[in-house]
């Protein structure tokens, strides 16, 4: 018996990204839910059939989603809070996606009626470090559950009518918990006993179904783990020991080594574990030697997370003595996660560099990279000797390749001084400086950078880049939207203006395609929530900037107006988060070399008359890592890289920065680190509570909470924005506070912008107004 090889989790979005078109087609009216239905049925197909020819054992179910799999175990499990107009029973289309996305006027029960008043989204934020997002649940003490719906039953049964026999995925009860949010307080952890009778009844009809094994999902062992959470684990997988004796259960663990957990893990009576390979490769060796006797090991040898082709050699001389003596039908090889955060396949993929091109896996490469070793490791190396022997030689050629090392990159870092990450004078300083300059009023409006990108400006970039349309006739066209936009926002009333980024296609890919050391892909799709999908950059050498990247727009954009315009650019961490980056140097030798790059254009912005520069940073708290010993010195070089971006400019700019879906008691110190005049923030969700530890550490900087939930297609009346603002204002100092959405509003349509935002204006005179008759302050029309 040879060891077998298994998969995690697959892309749902499809090869084409057709997830994409079918949810945004369902959601503009433009098909039913009978044709969305249709569209994912085949793609799971297709998936399942995919991995069963490429040679993959234990093939995953359930592991598709419409939205996110973590919002699915919530409506399986009848975790759906008041208000969405469900009352038991199944779950229909239109209230799982008014969890997801809000409710613009009734939320929708599923059953061809509407109740309920408008409600907002589920809060929504990063999984784990990577950057996918998923919603989160809500809880409060003494809920209970019921099952909705098998879905792990159904999506087995589905593969099942296909000829295809599969390990469902189900997310780990602990996990699931530890995710959520108790609005009043309490642990949501201790909700545990009331969920595991629905988690019992989903295995019990499983393994009645037929089903051999499942894989349940705990992420959490990667985490810190308090002795009740450990204990939770415990208490959960004997109670499905105990219901379901005849079912094989797989604890899979990943993003991470399971260090202080490593005794729990071992010690759950199930009858496999995933370890992580990748990011938890130190401790394999260890965990191959204590690991039972009969217990089954799935090694995730192949990273899961990033495009680098393996080196199969490396690979099998590092595994080899780990598992020498050790049952073959015990072993799995396996990615280290899900290929959920992977491109579909490299078919596509035929403009890249020949050389860089043969450095890359993607998902569907990955499972090749699987079977290869399941071969070399079960004693027939030489089926597969040729395919070992050039991922080697391809390995070699990155390590000497000139397209990868430029010394002067490399020499330039070397020169980076403390003095360049520093601002000459402190905020409080500053600040003076900038307010006579700017002379803005109190609570001053802006946006966060983007808007819409309409279907027109779509097409237009779409023609410019199949040359059905010339240069100059693009530029025309963009200078035309660009012009609009500021028009509009003077006449609405918002104090400090952006250009709208017409020009832009991605916040990372339109400055990573003008910087050396990086590449593009043509299909290389990746899902972050939803429809939302990114195509990452590929940082594959050492980056610089041959030329400015932004100057010309905002030079124009300022030339149209007499109100300050922002200079937008993406930071340095959040383009080395946001991108595959390459993985033969350190990850803060690569943020450093991005900075510098970006330090040189914000001294051009600065050069060319822009007052403001806005640099966005929505990826700092999602590099966090999962330990806390190992924050400080994440922190450390993420800071460092933000100061040196930002710190060579004069006391009269104002450098701006962006953060969304971050839990800010986890990096408050390093925000305040970052020195930037002015951060906004996403809070819109949260009701002004992510504010709570800004008034703790008394924040000295100016800071915009966000006041629009861009994410959800409603609009927010006036008296809505102004609760939000007073919530402000009972934590922070009115003279601190901007008003601004909470992210960039290029996704939405103007017909949801123009009114949202004339109500944010309105809100914020208001305000300024009932400052003035109060406090005696001067207001600024």
């Amino acid at each position: 018996m040879s060891i077998k090889t298994a998969n995690l989790g697959f892309p749902r979005i499809g090869k084409h990204r057709e997830l994409k078109f079918a949810l945004e087609a369902y959601w503009s009216g433009k098909s039913d839910a009978q044709t969305l239905l249709e569209t994912a049925g085949t793609l799971r197909a297709k998936h399942w059939k995919l991995q069963q020819e490429k040679g993959i054992d234990a093939i995953p179910s359930n592991d598709f989603s419409f939205y996110d799999h973590v919002l699915d175990t919530a409506v399986m499990v009848g975790a759906i809070p008041d208000g969405y107009g469900w009352s038991g029973g199944h779950v229909g289309l239109d209230t799982y996606f008014a969890l997801a996305r809000g409710s613009q006027g009734e939320a929708a029960c599923g059953c061809g009626g509407t109740h309920g008043e408008p409600r907002a989204a589920l809060e929504m934020t990063k999984w784990f470090d990577t950057n996918y997002h998923y919603l989160v649940p809500e809880f409060s003490a003494g809920r209970g559950f019921i099952l909705t719906g098998n879905r792990p039953l159904e999506a087995f049964l589905e593969a099942r009518a296909i000829g295809i026999h599969t390990r469902p995925v189900i997310l780990g009860p602990v996990t699931f918990l530890k995710l959520g949010k108790a609005r009043d307080g309490s642990d949501p952890v201790d909700l545990l006993d009331r969920l595991l009778p629905v988690y019992r009844k989903i295995l019990v009809e499983l393994q009645e179904a037929g089903a051999d094994w499942v894989q349940i999902d705990e992420p959490c062992l990667a985490l810190y783990l308090t002795d009740k959470e450990r204990d939770s684990l415990a208490r959960a997988y004997n109670a499905f020991a105990e219901a379901v004796p005849g079912l094989s259960i797989l604890v899979a663990s990943y993003y991470g080594p399971l260090g202080d957990n490593r005794d729990t893990a071992l010690s759950l009576p199930v009858a496999g574990l995933h370890l992580d390979g990748i990011r938890g490769g130190e401790e394999l060796a260890a965990l191959a030697g204590d690991a039972p006797a009969g217990l089954l090991l799935s090694l995730g040898l192949i990273d899961g997370r990033n495009i680098w082709r393996a080196d199969l050699e490396e690979v099998v001389q590092r595994i080899e003595p780990l598992i020498a003596g050790r049952a073959p039908e015990l072993l799995q090889i396996a990615p280290s996660c899900s290929l959920l955060h992977l491109p579909f396949d490299l078919s596509d993929e035929t403009a890249l560099d020949l050389e860089l091109r043969a450095s890359l896996a993607f998902a569907s490469e990955k499972l090749d990279e699987l079977v290869v070793l399941k071969e070399a490791l079960s004693g027939n190396r030489p089926a597969v000797e040729a395919k070992i022997a050039a991922s080697s030689r391809i390995a070699r050629t990155r390590r000497t390749s000139r397209k990868v090392h430029d010394p002067l990159v490399e020499g330039r870092l070397l020169a980076v001084s403390r003095d360049m990450m520093q601002r000459a004078r402190p905020y409080s300083a500053r600040r003076t400086v900038q307010q006579h300059h700017l002379h803005l009023p109190v609570l001053p409006t802006t946006t966060i950078g983007s808007f819409p990108q309409t279907t027109e400006v779509r097409r237009a970039r779409s023609a410019h880049l199949k040359g059905e349309l010339s240069y100059i006739d693009y530029k025309a066209f963009l200078e035309r939207e660009t012009e609009s936009a500021i028009r509009w926002q003077e006449d609405v009333g918002i104090d400090v203006l952006v250009h709208g980024e017409f020009e832009r296609n991605d916040m990372v890919q339109y400055f990573a395609e003008q910087m050396d050391g990086y590449a593009f892909t043509r299909n290389g799709w990746v899902q972050s929530y939803g429809s939302r999908c990114v195509r990452p950059p590929v940082i594959y050498g050492d980056v610089s900037r041959p030329r400015p990247m932004t100057v010309d727009w905002a030079v124009f954009a300022q030339s149209k107006t007499s109100r300050p315009m922002k200079g937008m650019l993406t930071g340095p961490v959040t383009m080395l988060q946001w991108s595959f980056v390459r993985d033969d140097i350190p990850r803060d030798v690569v943020c450093r070399q991005i900075a510098l790059a970006i330090r040189d254009e914000v001294q051009d912005l600065e050069k060319a008359g822009i007052a403001i520069i806005q640099i966005d940073e929505p990826a700092l708290r999602e590099g966090l890592p999962l330990r806390r010993r190992d924050w400080q010195a994440y922190l450390g070089w993420a800071t460092e890289s933000f100061r040196l971006s930002a710190s060579g400019v004069a006391d009269r700019t104002q450098i701006h920065t962006h953060m969304c879906y971050s839990e800010f008691n986890d990096i408050m110190d390093a925000i305040i680190a970052m020195d930037a005049d002015v951060i906004s923030i996403e809070t819109s969700r949260s009701k002004m509570e992510l504010l709570d530890v800004f008034a703790d550490k008394r924040y000295p900087n100016e800071i915009g909470p966000g006041v629009y939930d861009i994410h959800s297609p409603r609009v927010p009346t006036v008296e809505e924005i102004v609760e939000l603002i007073e919530a402000a204002s009972d934590r922070l100092d009115p003279s601190q506070l901007w008003i601004n959405p909470d992210c960039g509003l290029k996704t939405r349509r103007w017909e949801e912008v123009k009114p949202a935002l004339a109500n944010m204006v309105q809100a914020a005179r208001q305000l300024r107004q009932r400052l003035a008759e109060s406090d005696g302050w001067r207001v600024i029309a």
